[in-house]
């Protein structure tokens, strides 16, 4: 008897690892090798490869495939059908499997719908990547980036709130009311 539940659709290969509480639904593929946290979310149609590893609470919307070099922390929320990718210059006559690219998402990272995370391209903790964006670079902790290629437009909370610096520096944000510092353009909580 299993810890998680997995949709009879559902294709789980031998030799993944899946925490307590997990969840896979209609139609999703988890392959060899790869590692889910406990409590994840793995929405339909979704893909897995082999090395990827989950961390925990991780949540994976619809038609989104994870590739092999990816890697997210706990509390990742990966929006439906966004898009990695793991080789830069990709052709199908050349075999480039030794040249994947690593990227990693931090701890409470958000990814819109339909975003392209470039790879090799890390993604901060508490990021919030907007619906559409495409990843060409590094993303800091707490920034808000939107657009193609994407461009940084702020800073967010961890509750995903918009975060309003003052004179000196200083942000609360207005859902949790936890306070964030900006110093040397990096966003720290207080």
């Amino acid at each position: 008897m299993s810890d998680f539940f997995a949709h009879e659709t559902a294709v789980i290969d031998e030799g993944c690892q899946i925490g307590t509480g997990t969840k896979v639904w209609h139609f999703s593929h988890l392959m060899t090798g790869c590692v889910l946290g406990e409590k994840c979310n793995i929405g339909q149609n979704v893909v897995i490869s082999p090395k990827v590893v989950l961390g925990k609470n991780v949540k994976v919307q619809n038609n989104v495939s994870i590739y092999e070099g990816v890697t997210c922390d706990d509390d990742v929320f990966l929006g439906p059908s966004m898009v990695f990718t793991n080789v830069i210059n990709p052709r199908s006559a050349v075999n480039r499997k030794n040249e994947y690219l690593k990227t990693h998402v931090g701890k409470g990272a958000s990814i819109g719908a339909n975003a392209t995370i470039v790879c090799g391209h890390n993604i901060g903790q508490y990021a919030f990547i907007g619906a559409g964006a495409v990843v060409t670079k590094e993303v800091p902790d707490y920034a808000l980036v939107v657009g193609n290629p994407a461009r940084q437009m702020g800073w967010m909370s961890e509750f995903g709130q918009r975060l309003h610096f003052d004179v000196e520096n200083i942000a609360v944000c207005e859902e949790s009311g936890e306070k964030y510092k900006l110093e040397n353009n990096k966003v720290s909580k207080i």
